[in-house]
């Protein structure tokens, strides 16, 4: 929705009933999110929850230094939250003349054409449902050996993974702010461990002493470097999310700018000094022998040696249910695509309503359920009938799910910073608007030039062989999923050029509606019918 657009609670869509509120429902559903449900803290909190802080301290950092062994890692930290800042310039603005629940594909759309938006939304649907499913493996997985630690419990991986995929569900379809304050609290608990873990390891370090060595660009050699970027841009996934929520904050132009810039710059700055912390607990020269010897279980080492055995317990558990924030919050998010793709008819219509009760998109939600219990229950039978390892589910479904997700993602940022260019350029703002198209102009290079690494590594990446298929066929997917979404698009743009003019336009579509009824002309009907 464009800034200075009519609100959606003032939206009717004709021959629709309308109930108190003024928002058009349908058989117990309304064809609009709900205004004013968030405010930026409840925002920030969502779209940092995203990036599970304790899970990228305990999982993302010992993978990276033991795979690649990139010492510099804290300096990556600062120059992927130098490039991300610049992409937030243009991204951030465009949140101030378009408010829409599909926010990648909403601004691709606005200025690359119905079409590629098209692509874009079916890219973003596939990426995050890849991430929040990726997830589920390692949740399953920590659980069941919690479970055998400390109650002597065998619990299969799966179990756990589904009875999260259930409790998610409930969560998912009440009103969003709740769900922000379920969010905010796992993520403060998180974040308040690792900052105690950080402040031990700089009061007590490891024998080479409180050593800055990791911030030096000397570091930052050898083929590793490369890879290193991909497997730290992933960490951030989550900030980007903040438009998605555009249509429930009461200030959209001015919170959801504000909470992505915070976001980058919290993201960035707490996560280089975690990994700093992380050299000095263990030293310099110390810290990729260790990650390679101990992998995820570096963090909660060198915590037990400083914090004792209890605080370590605690940390386990916090694991979990920071992953399980994470699990919410991309869920939330894929919900809300498939809800501005069924407004938009780019899925079927009934995904473009909401329950009336909640405000929640159910029918979306309900959709990445059940993804959700179909990819479990796959990867169950495929790990139980193959090599019977119990780490399998993190090897595969954690490792393939991240990586499809993140490559999505970071694939839709760049071109979402082409499409901030040409928005503006077509708008005759180019001038007004010239220090955040050269911003957009450097994130584009600096993003086409990590996801190039990405492509070109993703058998390092996924742990797979070199020349393995799964180096091509994973990332395939992604490719695979723009590819349907473009000719889609342009199927539409051919047999349907009414409905595919409306691509991006979200609750403006119905404003467009009512526009053309009250002139005595046909309603609007994205489909066309």
């Amino acid at each position: 929705m464009a800034t200075g657009s009519s609100s959606p609670s003032g939206t009717r869509s004709p021959g629709a009933p309308t109930g108190d509120s003024g928002i058009s429902t349908y058989k117990g559903q309304e064809r609009a999110l709900r205004a004013g449900r968030l405010g930026t803290a409840g925002l920030l909190l969502s779209v940092l929850a995203a990036t599970g802080p304790l899970m990228v301290v305990a999982g993302v950092m010992p993978t990276t230094y033991g795979v690649m062994g990139v010492v510099g890692q804290p300096l990556l930290f600062l120059i992927l939250g130098v490039v991300l800042a610049l992409f937030s310039l243009g991204y951030a603005e465009m949140s101030r003349h378009v408010h829409n629940a599909g926010a990648f594909y909403a601004y691709i759309s606005r200025g690359l054409g119905g079409t590629a938006g098209a692509g874009a939304a079916l890219v973003a649907l596939v990426a995050y449902s890849a991430l929040q499913a990726g997830l589920y493996g390692l949740l399953g997985f920590e659980v069941s050996g919690l479970l055998k630690t400390y109650v002597e419990v065998d619990v299969a991986w799966w179990i756990p993974a589904l009875v999260t995929v259930a409790l998610v569900a409930v969560l998912a379809w009440l009103k969003i702010d709740l769900n922000a304050r379920v969010l905010g609290v796992l993520l403060l608990i998180e974040v308040a461990l690792v900052v105690v873990f950080d402040i031990a390891a700089v009061a007590d370090p490891g024998k080479e002493g409180l050593s800055l060595h990791a911030f030096n660009p000397d570091t930052l050699t050898g083929a590793g470097v490369a890879t290193s970027l991909c497997f730290c841009i992933a960490a951030f996934t989550g900030f980007e999310q903040a438009p998605v929520y555009a249509e429930e904050t009461s200030r959209p132009q001015v919170v959801v700018a504000r909470v992505m810039f915070f976001a980058v710059g919290f993201v960035a700055v707490f996560f280089a000094l975690s990994s700093w912390a992380l050299t000095v607990a263990a030293g310099p020269s110390g810290i990729v022998p260790a990650a390679r010897e101990q992998s995820a279980g570096l963090l909660f080492g060198l915590t037990e040696s400083r914090l004792g055995a209890t605080f370590t317990d605690v940390l386990h558990v916090l694991f979990v249910t920071g992953m399980f924030a994470a699990i919410l919050s991309f869920h939330n998010v894929v919900a809300r695509y498939a809800f501005a793709m069924g407004r938009e008819r780019l899925l079927p219509a009934a995904f473009g309503r909401t329950n009336t009760s909640t405000g929640a998109p159910g029918t979306g939600s309900l959709l990445q359920t059940v993804v959700s219990v179909l990819v479990v229950v796959a990867f169950a039978v495929a790990d139980d009938g193959t090599a019977g390892d119990p780490t399998a589910p993190v090897l595969h479904l954690f490792t393939w799910g991240g990586n499809i997700g993140a490559l999505g993602v970071i694939l839709l940022m760049a071109t979402a910073s082409v499409a901030v260019i040409v928005f503006f350029a077509r708008r005759g703002a180019a001038r007004a608007q010239a220090w955040r198209i050269a911003a957009s102009a450097l994130a584009a290079v600096g993003l086409l030039i990590i996801a190039g690494y990405t492509v070109r590594d993703f058998d390092v990446l996924v742990g797979a062989g070199e020349g393995s298929t799964l180096g091509w066929a994973l990332p395939g997917v992604i490719f695979a999923a723009a590819l349907t979404g473009v000719l889609y698009g342009a199927f539409l743009r051919s047999r349907n050029p009414e409905a595919h003019a409306r691509i991006g336009l979200g609750n403006e579509a119905f404003q467009l509606e009512k526009a053309s009824s009250v002139a005595g002309g046909p309603s609007y009907s994205p489909s066309g019918d």
